[in-house]
C-alpha cells in the first residue's frame, strides 16, 4: 500500500514493513548518518510536533476516538508538519521515530524519544507511569536530541511515587549523557469521568516546583507546561522556576482559534522558549494541517 499525503511524501506501508522484516538494522543505519542540529537554533525558539500518544492507548482527537490509529495518515501529517518553515522537531516513540528515519524525514531535524508510555490511558495502573518507551541510552545510542518524560501527581494514588522516583533517576540519567530532557508535570485526581489533570493556577505552581527539584542536577532539564485554565495567571506560574520551558498542546475538542490564543500570551514570558504540540495541529478540524502549523510558528 502505497500513499502520497499532502506532503508530496509517499508513504509506501508495504516498503516500510518490508525493510523492518528484512533489513531492520537500516533504522540504526538512518539514525547514524542523520544530519544533527542544536536544541535551540538561530531563532532562539522551539517548536516541536508531539506525535507520542498512541503509545499510551490515548487514539482520540476530539470526538473520534481513533483518530490517530491509522498509522500511514499519522505520518503523512508528520512529514507534513515537519516540512513547514519554522518547525523544528518531532515528539515521539520509537516505533514512529523509526518509520520516520526510514522515510528521511528527520534530517536536520531535533529528534526527542517519549520515555515513559506505561501509564495507559484509562488503566486501573495510570498514574504508575513506569518508563517502556526510550531508554536515556537508546537516545544516547541513537544520536537523538532530547527525551521527554511525563510526570502526573495525584496525591490520593501510592502510584505517583513510583513515578517520581523513576522520573528522578531518569533525570540523572540524562544529565549524565548531558541530553536534556523536558519535564511534563501535573496535578491530577481521579473523578467519575476518568483522570483529571488541574490546572489552576495553584496546581500548575506546585507541578512546576516538584518538577524542579527531582535528580541531582537540574542542568538539562527542561519544562514542558501546560496554559492555566486563566492565561493571564501565567506570568505568575512561571516565576516558580528559572528551568527553560515549552508549553505544551492537547486535545482542545476542535477550537484551534481557542488554542491559539492561550498559547500567544504565554509564548512571551521570559522562560518560555517554545511550543510542543501534536494532535491540535496534526488534525484541525478543517484537515487543513500546514495551516495550523504556519499558524503556530507565527506565534513564535
Amino acid at each position: 500500500m502505497s500513499r502520497s499525503g499532502a506532503s508530496g511524501t509517499s508513504v509506501d506501508v508495504s516498503a516500510l514493513v518490508r525493510t523492518r522484516a528484512h533489513h531492520p538494522e537500516a533504522i540504526a543505519e538512518a539514525a547514524a548518518r542523520r544530519l544533527r542540529r542544536p536544541l535551540v537554533g538561530a531563532s532562539g525558539r522551539l517548536m516541536i510536533i508531539a506525535a507520542d500518544h498512541p503509545a499510551r492507548g490515548a487514539l482520540g482527537v476530539g470526538k473520534d476516538p481513533l483518530a490517530m490509529a491509522d498509522r500511514a495518515d499519522l505520518l503523512e501529517r508528520l512529514c507534513l508538519a515537519l516540512s513547514r518553515p519554522g518547525v523544528d522537531g518531532v515528539l515521539a516513540t520509537a516505533d514512529i521515530l523509526d518509520d520516520l528515519l526510514l522515510l528521511g524525514a528527520l534530517d536536520g531535524k531535533v529528534v526527542m524519544g517519549s520515555m515513559n508510555r506505561g501509564g495507559l490511558a484509562g488503566a486501573a495502573f495510570e498514574l504508575d507511569d513506569r518508563f517502556t518507551g526510550h531508554r536515556a541510552e537508546d537516545l544516547e545510542r541513537l544520536g537523538f536530541d532530547a527525551g521527554k518524560l511525563l510526570l502526573r501527581v495525584d496525591y490520593e494514588d501510592p502510584g505517583s511515587l513510583a513515578t517520581l522516583y523513576s522520573t528522578a533517576r531518569a533525570v540523572d540519567a540524562m544529565a549524565e549523557r548531558q541530553l536534556p530532557v523536558f519535564v511534563e508535570p501535573f496535578l491530577c485526581r481521579r473523578s467519575p469521568g476518568g483522570l483529571r489533570n488541574d490546572l489552576s493556577a495553584e496546581a500548575v505552581t506546585r507541578s512546576i516546583a516538584i518538577a524542579s527539584g527531582l535528580g541531582g542536577t537540574s542542568a538539562y532539564t527542561w519544562l514542558k507546561v501546560p496554559v492555566t485554565e486563566n492565561p493571564d495567571d501565567m506570568a505568575r506560574v512561571m516565576e516558580t522556576s528559572t528551568l527553560p520551558a515549552v508549553l505544551l498542546g492537547g486535545d482542545i475538542g476542535g477550537d484551534t482559534d481557542t488554542a491559539f490564543e492561550k498559547w500567544r500570551g504565554a509564548l512571551q514570558l521570559p522562560t518560555v522558549y517554545g511550543l510542543v504540540a501534536g494532535r491540535t495541529l496534526l488534525y484541525p478540524p478543517d484537515g487543513d494541517v500546514a495551516g495550523a502549523v504556519d499558524t503556530a510558528v507565527g506565534l513564535l
